[in-house]
Parts: C-alpha cells; sequence; structure tokens
C-alpha cells in the first residue's frame, strides 16, 4: 500500500508540470521516475496494425475479441481477471475528420464532459470523460484519416485517475 501511495504523490506533484498555458501535455519520460520509485511494473503492448504501443500495469490482461468487436474498430481490450477495470483501445474510420472536429463531434454528445485539446508524447490529442460510463478516453488522429481511441474505467474508484494517467501518458509510436 506504501508503494501506491507513494507513486499516486509523485503523479500528483507532476500534475501541475503537465499542463502548459491551458492544454495539457503529457510525457511518457515524466512517468518513469515516479513509477520506478513505486516499484509498479508493467509491460508494453504493442498494437503492430498501427504501430502504436500502450503500457499497462500488471495484471491488465488481454481479452479475446470477437468478430463484432473488430468489425465496431476494436483493436484492443484490456481487463484484470477480477474484471474490476478495462481499457478499450478503437481505430475508427470517421471519413477523414480532423482532431478539432472531433472534439467539435464530441461536445455535441449527451455524455461527454471535459473535452480537452492537448499533446500525448508530442502528438496532438483530445482527451475527454463520459460520467454515465465513468471513463476517460483521449483520441488522435491518424495518418491513415482515423481516430485512434483509448479510453479507460472506471474513474469512480480510488486513485484511478493517476492509474489512467500513467496509461494514457505511455501512448506512443511503436519502435
Amino acid at each position: 500500500m506504501k508503494k501506491i501511495l507513494c507513486v499516486l504523490l509523485m503523479l500528483c506533484l507532476l500534475a501541475p508540470a503537465a499542463l502548459a498555458e491551458g492544454t495539457a501535455v503529457l510525457n511518457w519520460e515524466d512517468v518513469v521516475p515516479v513509477l520506478e520509485a513505486g516499484n509498479v511494473t508493467g509491460q508494453f503492448y504493442t498494437f503492430d496494425e498501427i504501430s502504436v504501443k500502450i503500457w499497462l500495469p500488471d495484471g491488465m490482461l488481454p481479452v479475446e475479441l470477437t468478430e463484432e468487436d473488430k468489425a465496431n474498430g476494436y483493436i484492443g481490450y484490456f481487463m484484470p481477471e477480477d474484471q474490476s477495470a478495462q481499457m478499450a483501445v478503437m481505430y475508427v474510420d470517421t471519413n477523414g475528420m480532423s482532431l478539432e472536429d472531433y472534439a467539435k463531434h464530441l461536445s455535441s454528445e449527451n455524455d461527454v464532459t471535459d473535452i480537452e485539446m492537448g499533446t500525448v508524447n508530442g502528438f496532438p490529442s483530445v482527451s475527454y470523460r463520459m460520467p454515465n460510463q465513468d471513463s476517460v478516453s483521449v483520441a488522435f488522429t491518424t495518418e491513415a484519416g482515423y481516430i485512434l481511441e483509448v479510453t479507460c474505467a472506471p474513474l469512480s474508484v480510488e486513485n484511478a485517475e493517476l492509474v489512467w494517467g500513467a496509461v494514457i501518458s505511455s501512448i506512443q509510436a511503436a519502435e
């Protein structure tokens, strides 16, 4: 428990540094020392079809996708054995919609709040919350004109935002 509290405290200290001129800026290299100091372990999962990798804390396991999931744009879904959390990765055809247009589209949705433009590891992004689904998402546009979207839930458990913040700050191009 002390290890988790230490990591969470360090992430809280980093949070103000992640804001610049009202736009969130997240960088994986800022989070790594905090995770290492707290002995929090995990591993990167690579999505070869889109050349992106995302760090997942130990215990988050891939769930087999159905054909329907794949048809709906899911390229990854992860949960711990107790199914107490989830992370979904989607690759959605938005007909070439820009990130700004996607943010405007999100603002017209009923259950979307806290829409914020930002940068994750140098890539422009838009983040938002869906309170009725107890989730936070971050989206990026791709060269192919699609939206890559990562959604993490739940937010309602203690310190979830910090854990999901570490996951989201890890999204980067695969090597």
